[in-house]
């Protein structure tokens, strides 16, 4: 973007702020209009696009797998763009709630904000299933029908989900524990064995959390499957499958 100024300018950042809705007063403090919220919400709602079309990719050859058939990602774009109504609704109305409840958030007090969070918790419980919902049901174009039917899935599944998330936590936990010991063993080594222990650390998480990930999509698919069509899919057994469901059977 020309602006007249060089990119090493501040004036050259103030005008492309103003480009794009940002505003700077005398005293220098910040302010966004409405071009740039309107920038955002479409910057926001291309992202909720981009997300949804590669993750009905994945869970499609993700369910692929579990039924014992090979994996091909071309296949699984080719699948997504054949579900593009579904996933541009789902986008849509996803990232509708999820500003809303933003919104929302930043505008009430404490305990509206606690309540808010609630309510956001919930949602993100209850469209757990959704992508595998636009993946097997999606030939229409209606979000809620896709909420309704994961919220049906849950109800059957609530165990394992409760039992997966406390699952990653966990891991997520132990993932961490090493920083404590760097930081320990840095007072005895000095700082030069601090930032190479560091160093090492963030590479190992970003692959811990990279398998972390496609497991918990893979669990997740696997309970879809087993919720919905009552199979154990391969590499998994009844056992697993029924663990949570005999300890929410056992709660009644």
């Amino acid at each position: 973007m020309k602006t007249g100024y060089t990119i090493t300018e501040g004036a050259h950042w103030k005008a492309v702020g103003q480009a794009v809705g940002v505003t700077f007063d005398k005293g220098g403090e910040v302010h966004q209009t409405g071009p740039f919220y309107a920038i955002m919400a479409v910057v926001y709602l291309v992202s909720m696009f981009l997300t949804t079309f590669f993750n009905v990719a994945f869970y499609h050859e993700i369910l692929t797998a579990l039924n014992g058939q090979p994996v091909s990602i071309s296949r699984g774009f080719r699948f997504a763009a054949s579900r593009i109504r579904a996933v541009a609704a789902w986008s849509l109305f996803s990232g509708l709630v999820g500003l809303i409840i933003k919104s929302i958030e930043e505008r009430v007090g404490v305990v509206g904000r606690i309540v808010v969070r609630l309510i956001g918790i919930g949602w993100s419980v209850a469209s757990v299933f959704a992508i595998p919902v636009i993946v097997r049901e999606g030939t229409s174009a209606n979000p809620v029908e896709f909420l309704k039917s994961s919220a049906r899935m849950l109800k059957k599944t609530w165990g394992e989900s409760l039992i997966w998330y406390a699952g990653m936590s966990a891991g997520t936990f132990l993932a961490f524990t090493p920083l404590l010991v760097i930081g320990a063993l840095a007072l005895v080594f000095g700082w030069v064995f601090f930032w190479v222990g560091l160093a090492l650390w963030l590479a190992c998480f970003v692959v811990f959390a990279y398998v972390l990930g496609v497991a918990g999509q893979v669990y997740k698919g696997a309970l879809y499957i087993y919720a919905s069509e009552g199979v154990v899919p391969g590499p998994f057994d009844e056992d697993q499958m029924n663990m949570a469901w005999r300890v929410k059977s056992a709660r009644k």
